[in-house]
């Protein structure tokens, strides 16, 4: 079933019917899962992890050098450990008057596309300052980290190949000028790492590259998803711009019922249950987050809902993701500064969206401020 997710914009209707066959079902010879307590198991359990029992890594390899996201502890936690300072809540919260500016900025026009003219560039400003990168490279970075996250799930092109050799040759730059000026910012910390041997060179590159990525690209689908939800829900919208202090429980609801990550895998690093060692599990975040044993009335959008437990849109476990408090920061000033400019914003022609079926969002989404 996972194949008819290709092309799908709607997967939920897939997601059922493999709910359906239970709490671990094998679809084409893969073990597979959109169960909510199944998945949030495995994701906390550490007889699970990226990697074969080999060491060896079941993704592309060669293409950018790997990050702690594709690692196991002890490795991930040593990597991890190095650039989490750069995202704990009282850092966050040093960057919330900067990102409310940009936000502020970024809606002068009367119609103009959600994705490309907000959605996108709130991100992309907010990580380029974070890991200390100039205004002139800002664009270029997003273009090709664009296109090396559109990798995970399609076929390598000459166009994605050409990107992380240009997304290195700048990082290799940028790491050259921090280790002769070292500034604050998130290169310079783990440029002074890598001087005291606590990662290496291509451990520092992966480092970067993933926090390029994953800085903005699930932002930009965060923003995109919820905009089009509240748009689509007139009623919720409604709610929101009445009670702008909700804007916190909106981010939450956005993620957990149009989540930008909708799945993930994980090996077994020994014989667990059914599953033997080295076989890979698919799990279905955006079908867990969508479990009606979990969620009641689970198809329903709703901004007043509830979260306990907590979705898994930023997954669970060792690999939870390190820069949530960002991703709901960004969002909420997202939403709330839309809500306050825009309030009869509106939907002024057809969604486009992202051909992925494990970054859902929209490629484009044409609005209107009245």
């Amino acid at each position: 079933m996972l194949e008819q997710l290709t092309g799908r914009e709607d997967p939920y209707p897939i997601y059922e019917q493999i709910r359906a066959r239970g709490p671990l079902a094998r679809d084409n010879g893969v073990w597979v899962t959109g169960d909510y307590a199944t998945c949030n198991k495995i994701l906390r359990d550490r007889r699970f992890g990226v990697r074969y029992t080999d060491g060896t890594y079941p993704g592309m390899s060669g293409l950018l050098p790997e990050s702690f996201l594709e690692t196991d502890p002890p490795d991930h936690t040593r990597l991890r450990r190095l650039a989490a300072p750069a995202f704990s809540p009282r850092k966050i919260d040093e960057y919330r008057t900067r990102v409310e500016k940009v936000a502020e900025s970024l809606l002068d026009a009367d119609q103009f596309d959600l994705i490309a003219g907000f959605a996108a560039p709130l991100p992309i400003a907010v990580i380029s300052e974070l890991l200390g990168i100039p205004d002139s490279d800002t664009g270029d970075f997003a273009d090709y980290g664009r296109l090396i996250a559109a990798s995970f799930d399609q076929p390598m092109t000459p166009e994605m190949r050409l990107a992380a050799e240009k997304v290195g040759a700048l990082f290799e730059r940028l790491i050259a000028d921090r280790r002769a000026r070292p500034g604050d910012d998130v290169i310079s910390s783990l440029v002074a790492a890598e001087a005291e041997q606590k990662l290496t060179v291509p451990e520092l590159m992966g480092t970067l590259v993933l926090l390029l990525i994953a800085g903005f690209e699930t932002t930009v689908n965060l923003i995109g998803n919820g905009v089009r939800a509240l748009l689509d829900h007139p009623a919720q919208w409604a709610l929101f711009k009445a009670n702008p202090e909700m804007a916190p429980d909106v981010v939450e609801e956005v993620l957990r019922w149009a989540p930008p990550v909708h799945l993930t895998n994980r090996i077994a690093h020994e014989q667990v249950d059914l599953v033997a060692a080295d076989q890979e599990i698919t799990l279905l975040l955006g079908a867990a987050n969508r479990d009606p044993d979990v969620f009641p009335d689970a198809h329903r959008f709703d901004v007043m809902r509830v979260q306990q437990p907590e979705h898994l849109a930023f997954s669970s476990g060792v690999h939870y993701c390190l820069g949530a408090t960002l991703a709901r920061m960004e969002g909420a000033v997202a939403f709330r500064t839309l809500a306050r400019r825009m309030p009869d914003l509106r939907q002024a022609g057809p969604a486009t969206f992202r051909e992925s079926i494990v970054i859902r969002g929209l490629a484009s989404l044409p609005v209107s401020r009245s």
